[in-house]
């Protein structure tokens, strides 16, 4: 009876100490539970990614412990209700007796070096929130606009554009042309505009014309000042003269843009198909610089309608574009009415018309309505032979109010009511 009593005690106390040991490794879990949560919460957080706020970790971590903590507590249900059941078993052996489960989670493994962060260390800073003289001055706020249509919105903060309208450039052309705008902006006035217009000044262009230049050619201001003097140096030894250099650099913008090569192609082009002399090659250029710039195509066209189609022979064409050199630029429709009215309609032979090649410089209209006025009057007469002659350079050359009194011997407003009836 005795040693009946004394099993049953050490049963007792073997069932109380494993129930103390249980609750032992269960608060233990529940800690490394709590530990592991925070540490990847944390390493999911603003903290380590920067895609979630110091509220948003919070929010998350107290559901994570919300959900631990129901599941930990079921578990914990279980164990005890397991406990109970050991209890029940007075009859059983000692040595059967296995200690109650413990809870288990689905957590990752702490390393070792992980340290536990505080979740409140991020500062968060409000709009509303004052900020000291120091901090509000160390913040950048843009003066100049990202990006706009128009070149007007930098003009009060670019020194360059500021200095280019001074001299009368022409920015609302210039924004027009695409990527000028954007070269113009990253210009350094004194770097890189100031030594252009040096040069220029210095081969002799006038200040009125370097508003002209820049406008119709603002890449001038990104040339080589070697490259520029080194054009300017083969005029001179072609034996240009400095002021008709100058002035064929600001009636062609773009001349100095192109380099030696091209430049003497195009002079050596002119003297042979024209057969010029150098010094009437010199004469052309010089009076219509753009030749030098522009395609050789419309040139060659204009002197084969000039052979083929309206009949002039090669020293006839040459005698007009000495007079004329615009003919090699003209529009070839351009050219082929005005000489189809002149020599069909006026009866002028070519011999007068390569005398006057000036008809091939006027507008059509013009010629029109001054022969259309003189014949109503009974005046048109162009035969330098007859009475009354009307020369061809007269009839195309005077104002209005000078060939009414001089060659029509009417009144202005004579010639103006005839126009109406046109």
């Amino acid at each position: 009876m005795s040693s009946t009593c004394a099993q049953l005690c050490l049963r007792r106390i073997g069932v109380l100490c494993s129930k103390t040991s249980t609750r032992l490794h269960y608060v233990q879990s529940q800690h490394r539970i709590i530990r592991t949560a925070s540490s990847a919460l944390v390493n999911r957080g603003s903290f380590t990614n920067g895609s979630l706020t110091a509220t948003q970790t919070r929010q998350r971590f107290k559901q994570q412990m919300c959900y631990l903590n129901d599941d930990s507590t079921a578990k914990y249900l279980t164990t005890e209700a397991k406990e109970h059941k050991y209890e029940g078993l007075a009859k059983t052996d000692s040595s059967e007796y296995s200690p109650a489960l413990l809870p288990t989670t689905n957590t990752l493994p702490v390393p070792e070096n992980e340290i536990c962060l505080d979740l409140d260390c991020e500062v968060s800073f409000s709009a509303l929130e004052e900020i000291s003289d120091e901090e509000a001055v160390s913040i950048l706020v843009p003066s100049i606009p990202p990006d706009s249509f128009t070149l007007r919105d930098y003009v009060d903060k670019s020194e360059t554009l500021t200095k280019l309208v001074q001299l009368g450039v022409s920015l609302w052309k210039l924004e027009q042309r695409p990527y000028v705008g954007t070269m113009l902006l990253k210009m350094d006035f004194s770097r890189d505009v100031e030594p252009r217009l040096m040069f220029l000044k210095q081969i002799g262009v006038e200040d009125s014309c370097l508003s002209h230049i820049i406008t119709h050619n603002p890449f001038i201001l990104n040339m080589d000042l070697e490259d520029l003097q080194t054009r300017v140096n083969y005029l001179r030894s072609k034996k240009f003269d400095a002021e008709t250099v100058a002035a064929m650099v600001s009636k062609a913008p773009y001349l100095l843009n192109f380099s030696v090569m091209r430049l003497d192609n195009r002079l050596g082009f002119y003297q042979r198909q024209l057969k010029l002399s150098p010094t009437k090659t010199r004469n052309i250029v010089s009076r219509l610089p753009r030749l030098l710039c522009g395609s050789l195509e419309p040139v060659k066209e204009n002197l084969k309608v000039c052979r083929l189609e309206l009949g002039f022979r090669e020293d006839e064409i040459k005698d007009i574009v000495i007079a004329v050199p615009k003919v090699l630029t003209a529009n070839k429709k351009k050219l082929t009415q005005i000489f189809d009215y002149v020599h069909n309609t006026m009866k002028v032979p070519h011999l007068l018309i390569i005398k006057f090649p000036q008809v091939f410089n006027t507008k059509f209209l013009r010629i029109k309505e001054r022969h259309l006025f003189l014949e109503y009057l009974g005046k048109a007469q162009y035969d330098p032979t007859q009475p009354s002659y009307i020369a061809l350079d007269r009839l195309v050359s005077l104002p209005d109010e000078t060939f009414c009194t001089d060659l029509a011997l009417a009144t202005l407003e004579d010639f103006n009511l005839f126009q109406k009836t046109l």
